[in-house]
């Protein structure tokens, strides 16, 4: 059968770097495909997904062959190329064009000459299968974040590739919006025969849905398996990148499992059942929400907040407080003024109403969900290096905190040219740098790895213990359960509750972690793994 993607001894180096990002890339992937393409930060995902399609392939030293549905890539005429191939990238809002939800759908397919007859086929029927009818005459920027990833997706699917490759492309939604993106793909994948290729971080979600794991380290596949033989291997080699494995395969291992893990929470349930798990007490019973003793550091009082005067409210009536020496969590799902309530805390924006109140030498630290946004240098070091004289840290400082966030390496780097969690990483080390007694956090593990995540995770509970508060606006409801001390939820434009943190994710459904979901009704109190490994000893 022939191949949809074949790449031989391809290598691949970006310019001024000594070592290549790709390096002697020799893989298959059959026709209707559902590859998962995984790897720590900054192993080369992006640039072999990218190399993978002519159009964006990227700039720079090439060696070897890369072959599409059997023809040299580079060798394919133009218009087939770019409909044969299609590509979502991570951000909803950089692929995105058009003015409204009709003219992006049809944008593609008028580039590519095709008869208006056609035109208005497509759009009628990639407008039924997404079920986006509804938003036709919309505007492009009305629409959540969710919506605008899913219309970049119809818009791809107009085109009738036979290949699609992804970018990380739930990286910027919350996490029921991320779900139902990752059914739609299988649903492509399954009834249309698409090949898929997706880079995601969200190994939870995608292990069960995906025919084969290709795993990418230092520029060189380490492992191309299925799902199930890949955790076998990568557990068994005791290797960092396992802590990227949902939560029933490390509850399994943590029980004792050596061969056969779980990847989805419906098989970990049947599997804790099949080991004697039987169902318990509901769970325990909500208590009244109890406020943290002391005076707030920083508070949001009655709040309300437009944008432009001719637009709705993104905040109303919105109260919140944060105290000293605590992390607290913020969810709810795009577009629910997350990312706005922290620019009003930094005070970055003023509220039209009611007041924002910080406690006497408060300095408020913001991460913003962009990292580009903190990037004027040309190198990570000069990056860092950019406020040391207004205030006054020192080169001895920079090397430091880029010790700590592991990026010592990319001290020469541009900060334009690192991955996604490399960016990150060098935003929050800026950031760090000003020594804010609170850290207000926008989506701060958005593109990083587990074993990054597991050093910010680190991090942040350093900053507390050191007397910071930390706010954390997040879609990654794992890492919120685990770190934080308290957690908020969003809804209608206001806060719609706050609880202590453990209680917050085990009475909920649908924002919870995939642990409280396998454990619920057999063991009542569990969030996390250490919980679950904790209540069987």
């Amino acid at each position: 059968m022939l191949a949809a993607i074949s790449l031989v001894n391809y290598t691949f180096s970006y310019p001024k770097l000594d070592a290549p990002t790709l390096r002697d890339i020799t893989l298959e992937i059959g026709e209707g495909e559902f590859v998962l393409l995984c790897g720590p930060t900054g192993s080369g995902k992006t640039t072999l997904l990218r190399s993978m399609k002519r159009e964006i392939a990227p700039v720079g030293k090439a060696q070897g062959t890369v072959l599409i549905q059997g023809e040299d890539r580079d060798q394919k005429r133009k218009t087939v190329s770019a409909m044969e191939v299609g590509y979502v990238a991570q951000s909803p809002d950089n692929q995105l064009v058009m003015d409204t939800v009709w003219h992006e759908l049809s944008f593609g397919l008028e580039n590519m000459g095709l008869p208006p007859h056609v035109i208005r086929r497509r759009m009628a029927e990639t407008a039924n299968f997404f079920g986006i009818e509804s938003w036709a005459d919309r505007k492009v920027y009305e629409l959540s974040g969710g919506q605008k990833q899913i219309l970049n997706l119809a818009a791809v699917m107009a085109m009738q590739p036979r290949i699609l490759l992804l970018d990380e492309p739930t990286a910027q939604l919350d996490p029921i919006a991320a779900k139902q993106f990752l059914q739609i793909l299988k649903r492509i994948n399954e009834e249309l025969g698409t090949t898929v290729v997706l880079s995601e971080h969200r190994m939870e979600d995608v292990l069960p849905l995906c025919s084969s794991v290709l795993f990418l380290q230092q520029g060189k596949i380490q492992h191309y398996s299925s799902p199930s033989a890949f955790v076998t291997s990568l557990l068994k080699e005791d290797h960092p990148f396992a802590k990227a494995f949902p939560a029933s395969v490390h509850i399994a291992k943590g029980l004792g499992e050596r061969e056969r893990f779980p990847l989805s929470v419906k098989d970990g349930r049947l599997w804790l059942k099949e080991k004697g798990w039987k169902k318990g007490s509901a769970g325990s019973v909500p208590q009244p929400y109890m406020y943290p003793a002391g005076k707030p550091v920083l508070q949001a009082k009655e709040v309300w907040f437009r944008y432009r005067k001719e637009e709705d409210f993104v905040l109303r009536d919105a109260s919140i407080a944060f105290y000293p020496r605590e992390v607290h969590a913020i969810v709810g799902g795009n577009g629910s003024g997350k990312s706005t309530l922290l620019h009003l805390l930094s005070g970055a924006v003023k509220p039209n109403r009611g007041k924002i109140h910080r406690g006497d030498g408060i300095r408020p630290g913001l991460l913003p969900q962009n990292p580009k946004a903190l990037f004027t240098a040309d190198t990570v070091k000069e990056e860092l290096a950019e406020w040391k004289q207004n205030f006054q840290y020192t080169d001895g400082d920079i090397d430091r905190i880029m010790d700590e966030m592991g990026i010592s390496h990319l001290a020469g780097r541009h900060p334009y040219d690192l991955s996604g969690g490399e960016m990150q990483k060098t935003a929050l080390a800026k950031v760090l740098l000003l020594c804010p007694t609170v850290l207000l956090l926008d989506e701060p593990t958005k593109g990083v790895d587990a074993m990054a995540k597991e050093e910010l995770l680190h991090i942040l509970r350093r900053q507390k213990e050191e007397g910071r508060t930390v706010v954390l606006v997040t879609h990654d409801l794992e890492f919120a359960a685990r770190l934080c001390d308290r957690c908020s939820m969003l809804f209608q434009n206001g806060i719609a509750c706050s609880d202590q943190g453990k209680a917050f994710f085990e009475q909920n459904a649908f924002y919870t972690t995939d642990c409280n979901r396998m454990t619920r009704g057999l063991a009542p109190g569990c969030v996390t793994v250490e919980d679950v490994t904790a209540h069987d000893g």
